[in-house]
């Protein structure tokens, strides 16, 4: 999971999207007449979420929530989809990533003729708009409009407890090898904000930089956040106790959060969140026990 999104986040800053065709969203036929082919696994997760979820017939790699979505017939992944297999499922519309998706392949649906809705949410108050959204494209308004009042009301929760802690600075370990970060203009930086965290490298010129270690050792972050991956293939280890100089190795502030629910844009963000803001609340207290 954690690869494809690193290589759906560089696909966006290297790649010419494909655009959609302008889909006039009352117009489009109820949710239990519709076949969706969902392109991303936060797409999946949103549909069901909202109720729509039986109407998928196709998916990627990596859909793997709610547990019904794992009998999902999958047509390909991050590197790519099977024209011939989506075509095979005739869907009634595909439901794309913008930033994480193939731009050959939109493209290639849009010759076909296929309806083609693309989202793209980059901020937590994005993904109630893409259920929003999602709800008047499949006709599931009501539920879509439910599960956005609750979204709304622990994310508001969430900020509450937050309010006035004291901060702390903090480095998101993206990726180990290379090295890579966040920086303030992603949603990940504004999941680290929201828990009173200092991103240290939020003024990067990318906004997904690749760093080395020294420029974490010059940054002197007090806690170093590394998300934990499902994959085949984990990332390889750092061991960051050669480096004591860094605040958070001297005070072993190294905090394990779920990459699952924090890298996808889905309802379930919220619930990745409150974990990392709990996490990082035990780590202030022990960083000024220490002071």
């Amino acid at each position: 999971m954690f690869k494809q999104l690193v290589i759906g986040l560089l696909l966006l800053c290297v790649s010419q999207h494909a655009q959609a065709n302008k889909i006039q969203i009352d117009k489009v036929q109820p949710a239990k007449a519709l076949r969706i082919v969902a392109l991303a696994p936060h797409i999946v997760e949103n549909l069901y979420a909202i109720g729509a979820g039986d109407n998928i017939v196709g998916t990627v790699d990596y859909a793997d929530y709610p547990a019904a979505a794992k009998g999902i017939t999958r047509i390909g992944g991050y590197y790519g989809i099977s024209i011939e297999k989506l075509l095979v499922l005739k869907p009634d519309i595909v439901i794309a990533w913008k930033s994480g998706n193939q731009s050959d392949d939109l493209a290639q649906i849009e010759r076909l003729g296929i309806k083609l809705y693309l989202t793209d949410p980059t901020t937590i108050t994005g993904i109630a708009d893409e259920l929003l959204m999602l709800g008047k494209l499949t006709g599931n308004i009501k539920q879509s409009e439910q599960v956005v009042k609750a979204f709304n009301a622990k994310l508001a929760a969430i900020k509450a407890k937050q309010q006035g802690k004291s901060k702390l600075t903090g480095f998101y370990q993206l990726w180990s090898e290379p090295m890579m970060t966040v920086s303030k203009n992603t949603g990940i930086s504004e999941l680290i904000a929201t828990c009173q965290v200092t991103n240290v490298f939020a003024n990067s010129r990318t906004d997904y930089p690749q760093i080395s270690i020294e420029n974490v050792i010059v940054a002197k972050p007090q806690i170093i956040i590394i998300p934990d991956e499902k994959s085949a293939t984990p990332q390889p280890t750092i061991n960051w106790q050669q480096w004591p100089e860094i605040p958070a190795v001297k005070n072993k502030q190294f905090l394990s959060v779920n990459a699952d629910l924090l890298h996808r844009f889905s309802a379930r963000m919220l619930d990745g969140l409150a974990d990392m803001c709990d996490k990082i609340d035990v780590s202030r207290q022990q960083i000024k026990s220490i002071q």
